[in-house]
């Protein structure tokens, strides 16, 4: 065991050295992605369409690339995720450049695919560490989330006017930190699975494994939280700016957002070792209710900085949780599979949200203020939803004693 964690806290290393160049590139184009889509001469209902490619570039990657990793390594993976990262960061410059918007979307399907790659982080993290530092695991290399939290935020503000075009500065600087995050992948240690010689052995199916109650709730939790988590933050920069303020407000919201994801995660993992997943993701979800009804209160920064920073801790529960207790859910020949179809479903749920934060944000309300309240309202069902889940598996367990 002690073996293993040596080895697994030296993959963690790399890792979070990746993470902390790396994964700068997300707040940034979350940032900036919506705004530089109102730039273009299209209907203002699809100017958060470019994030949604971005989570469906992600969604659709996960499945091959969970393959990929299964059968040539984690770290073959990941330097497709930068290779995709750096490519997108090349063509949302030339989209600004060119004013094309049909290209600007490729481009943000392309950063999905770094997105997909960055999601199997976590799972990596813990592909050789023992089941006691598992959480643990998880939890810190979220929390290295804090450099490229502050990192990508201060980016945008020195890069974002850099060129006449606006943005462009922004997706060259992405191109940069892909390259640089890409080196550490380089040094990664991690063990291919055992080969499968009896088929008896190749574990569960994608249907059996989602017959598992456990798995199931894991998944719904992972969505809910993550989805609920971009449907906001997805209109956060347009909300900011739409009510008044400016762009540097809304870089500053969002990097108080993202260090609200990741500063819990120094405690997280103990949490969860401590307690159990469950309660912290049922934590997790009444802490985004909080910042719901933040948001809704009003539209002053204030108001902004607080939902937003409540909707970063719930994410950080929610999602830290959900992962761990899928993780403890599947065998070691199942991993590829079931790795795979959470990140589907998740990132599927998740493209849905950021379609669905676009429309209600600038096209279900007359002002910005009412958009930002029919966002917020939205919440309400998959709050119920994944509640509901966690008390069925609760259920669920009691039975079996």
């Amino acid at each position: 065991m002690k073996t293993n964690d040596k080895l697994a806290k030296r993959n963690l290393y790399i890792m979070m050295g990746a993470q902390a160049f790396a994964g700068g590139q997300m707040p940034m184009l979350f940032i900036v992605a919506g705004l530089a889509g109102q730039s273009f001469d299209i209907n203002i209902c699809w100017a958060t369409l470019p994030i949604s490619l971005i989570v469906f570039g992600s969604m659709t990657t996960a499945p091959w690339l969970s393959s990929i990793m299964q059968n040539f390594g984690r770290r073959f993976g990941f330097i497709i995720g930068s290779s995709g990262g750096a490519i997108g960061g090349a063509l949302g410059a030339y989209a600004l450049y060119q004013n094309s918007f049909p290209l600007f979307l490729l481009a943000s399907y392309f950063s999905g695919i770094y997105m997909s790659a960055q999601a199997f982080l976590r799972f990596a993290a813990i592909d050789t560490a023992s089941e006691e530092f598992r959480p643990k695991a998880i939890s810190y290399l979220m929390a290295v989330g804090l450099i490229p939290a502050v990192l990508g935020p201060q980016l945008v503000k020195l890069t974002a006017d850099m060129f006449v075009i606006p943005f462009i500065g922004v997706y060259l600087s992405v191109i940069a930190i892909n390259i640089i995050g890409s080196v550490f992948f380089l040094f990664l240690k991690i063990p291919l699975p055992k080969a499968i010689h009896n088929q008896t052995k190749m574990g569960r199916t994608r249907l059996e494994l989602l017959k598992s109650p456990k798995v199931t709730v894991s998944i719904i939790c992972a969505m809910v939280s993550y989805a609920l988590m971009n449907l906001v933050m997805t209109s956060t920069p347009l909300a900011v700016v739409g009510c008044g303020f400016d762009h540097k407000n809304a870089a500053d919201i969002v990097m108080a957002h993202v260090l609200g994801m990741f500063v819990p995660s120094f405690f997280t993992g103990h949490l969860i070792v401590k307690y159990g997943a469950p309660r912290i993701i049922s934590i997790g979800l009444i802490i985004l209710t909080f910042a719901g009804i933040s948001n809704l209160l009003g539209i002053e920064l204030i108001n902004f900085y607080i939902g937003l920073i409540f909707l970063g801790i719930g994410w950080n529960f929610g999602f830290i949780g959900a992962t761990t207790m899928l993780a403890s859910s599947y065998t070691e020949n199942e991993r590829g599979k079931a790795q795979g179809m959470n990140d589907f479903f998740v990132f599927g749920f998740v493209t849905l949200a950021s379609l669905a934060s676009g429309s209600l944000m600038n096209c279900s309300a007359n002002t910005p203020a009412d958009g930002w309240t029919s966002v917020n309202l939205a919440m309400i069902p998959f709050l119920i939803l994944a509640g509901c889940s966690l008390i069925w598996l609760s259920k669920k367990d009691l039975e079996k004693i």
